[in-house]
């Protein structure tokens, strides 16, 4: 398997690709994702370069967004000083659940934000989904609080605001890795 950026044709094929995530949440009985993603607001990550997609021959594995911008107003402003990269979006297609696909994939983004500075590599997840959260926690994530309504910082409801982060740290992911090197973040 290999990862690699996303490019901007890649945008119709990611939307299917949550889509068909979303999909397997409401068979599970979870209310994730059921809101369709912005077309304009995915391509805007892409041409960020924070998208990434993992590929095994030409079948599309995973994907994650892996930036350096918190979300508004779920993390504090001491939080927010330290060095960190946030995961997003981390999917994982059916066909390769059940090989550690997203495990290989969050060591693969801690093992980036650790190159590029960050102290931690930090993540919302939807805050009814026990499932999920019980995935990050086995992933080495630790729970910091979930946000319910507004966030640390600004008002307003909130329906992914499980927070919970890790010490970036380098290792062994797995993939050929055809991304660029991170970028040092400033201290």
């Amino acid at each position: 398997m290999r990862i690699l950026p996303a490019q901007p044709d890649d945008v119709a094929k990611l939307l299917a690709f949550r889509e068909e995530a979303a999909a397997w949440l409401t068979r599970l009985g979870s209310d994730q994702w059921q809101r369709p993603y912005p077309a304009d607001r995915l391509l805007a990550t892409i041409e960020a370069g924070t998208v990434f997609m993992v590929m095994d021959g030409n079948a599309t594995a995973a994907t994650i967004t892996l930036t350096p911008d918190a979300e508004e107003g779920l993390w504090t402003e001491q939080e927010l000083s330290e060095p960190s990269m946030f995961v997003n979006k981390l999917t994982v297609a059916r066909t390769h659940a059940g090989q550690n696909v997203g495990g290989r994939l969050l060591e693969w983004a801690g093992d980036r934000a650790y190159r590029a500075g960050a102290k931690w590599l930090r993540l919302d997840a939807w805050s009814t989904n026990e499932g999920l959260q019980r995935y990050y926690l086995r992933q080495g994530f630790r729970y910091v609080r979930t946000v319910r309504e507004g966030g640390a910082v600004n008002g307003g409801p909130r329906v992914s605001g499980w927070l919970a982060q890790r010490v970036a740290s380098p290792a062994e992911h797995g993939f050929d890795d055809l991304t660029p090197p991170p970028q040092i973040l400033a201290p």
